[in-house]
């Protein structure tokens, strides 16, 4: 994973072309105005989700990871909490939908750090990455709007 802010991309100079062009995309065509939805960069290969949602408690939220896509997900306002795992998905799968949707939810894993994301902050999970988005920070729950980008892995 990948951790940085989209106004300072400078300080991760080592981020693939694909992904830097995603989030170069993103802060020149996304603001508090654009609507809610899906909208592609390059079709299947490349496109990225606007939302607007509510942080979760941590407890109530199970970790997930991917295998086709990498995600790069951005906040646009508010905070939030990202539980992540460095292991790989060992712990039981409670819902594989990786065939349909590219996704698996699993059992949380013991080893589970949180991070806060601010406005502009980006963190970008290669497939088989966990991570646990939209927790609530400090146990309050509060509004996100974020943008998650789907880049298929052999895109790049």
């Amino acid at each position: 994973m990948i951790l940085g802010n989209i106004n300072h991309l400078g300080l991760v100079p080592y981020l693939p072309g694909k992904i830097k062009q995603s989030i170069e995309y993103v802060k020149d065509n996304v603001n508090s105005n654009t609507p809610v939805g899906r909208y592609d960069i390059d079709g299947d290969n490349m496109f990225f989700m606007v939302s607007d949602n509510s942080s979760r408690y941590i407890h109530e939220a199970k970790p997930e990871y991917h295998k086709k896509y990498i995600d790069v997900q951005i906040v646009l306002a508010g905070q939030e909490g990202m539980a992540i795992s460095t292991l790989p998905p060992y712990t039981q799968v409670l819902d594989d939908k990786i065939a349909e949707n590219d996704i698996a939810f699993i059992e949380t894993p013991k080893e589970e750090t949180m991070l806060v994301l601010q406005p502009n902050d980006f963190i970008v999970f290669l497939p088989n990455e966990v991570h646990k988005p939209l927790c609530a920070v400090d146990n309050k729950i509060a509004a996100v709007r974020k943008v998650v980008v789907k880049i298929a892995l052999d895109y790049l």
